[in-house]
């Protein structure tokens, strides 16, 4: 398997794209530990880790919050032994037309989704540092290249991340570090089934490929960014929209 041997933390892990993903390096060899605030749903993600025969270990993790990163990368390299691979896949929304918005609508978003972004990759290049290895896949979003209305904080979060992720990519290169980031477009999670089918019929025609991404799709284009095929990649954004946003 292209990934034995490696230990990856894969944020936001309890559902969602966070745990088709944390299953997808699993599958391919990975060590994991986990992190999201539903520690029912990680401990469960934990389980179908093991049952592919892989060790893994849930961290309760609020990563807005510095010092729980902090400690969060400690339990991870004291459990497993180390962390090579690290995925920011963490997130909220917060909705909402910018008249409309809450002051502290926006800073929830920003907190969690690009100070947490900063947070778990600084705590996590320590290590990676003294390895002379890794590998960093951000989960940003199509809205932060085109915008959406009503995702005002969301937008800015995501726009955010991607220049973060330019930025880490030329800091740390020559240590052997990438980072990349993946931009899906509308996948297939609990926030877009709880659209109506009709809208969710007019997003589909809004894809050239007529359809809405699924979290496979996504977990796809992590582990190409974690594997072997893709050494002399970073500071890239790929996205993963089906065409939407070209």
């Amino acid at each position: 398997m292209e990934l034995n041997n490696k230990i990856a933390l894969v944020t936001g892990a309890a559902q969602g794209i966070g745990k088709v993903v944390a299953l997808k390096l699993a599958a391919n060899g990975a060590n994991l530990a986990i992190s999201d605030l539903n520690l029912e749903k990680l401990n469960e993600t934990v389980h179908e880790i093991k049952e592919l025969g892989r060790n893994a270990v849930a961290v309760r993790t609020n990563v807005a919050d510095f010092k729980e990163t902090e400690a969060m990368l400690e339990e991870t390299v004291h459990k497993l032994g180390g962390v090579h691979i690290l995925v920011n896949n963490a997130g909220i929304t917060r909705d909402g037309l910018l008249l409309r918005m809450k002051e502290e609508d926006f800073d929830a978003v920003l907190s969690v989704n690009l100070k947490g972004v900063f947070n778990c990759t600084k705590a996590a290049v320590k290590y990676m540092s003294k390895e002379r290895y890794g590998r960093i896949v951000n989960i940003a979003s199509i809205v932060g290249e085109m915008g959406n209305a009503g995702q005002s904080n969301y937008a800015a979060s995501k726009a955010g991340v991607i220049g973060f992720t330019k930025t880490v990519a030329r800091e740390f290169a020559t240590r052997n570090i990438t980072c990349n980031a993946i931009a899906p477009g509308f996948i297939e999670t609990a926030m877009t089934q709880a659209l109506s089918e009709e809208v969710r019929e007019e997003l589909a025609k809004q894809i050239p490929m007529g359809r809405l991404g699924t979290p496979e799709d996504v977990a796809d284009a992590v582990m190409f960014l974690v594997g072997s095929g893709s050494a002399y990649i970073t500071g890239q954004v790929i996205n993963v929209n089906g065409g939407m946003y070209m």
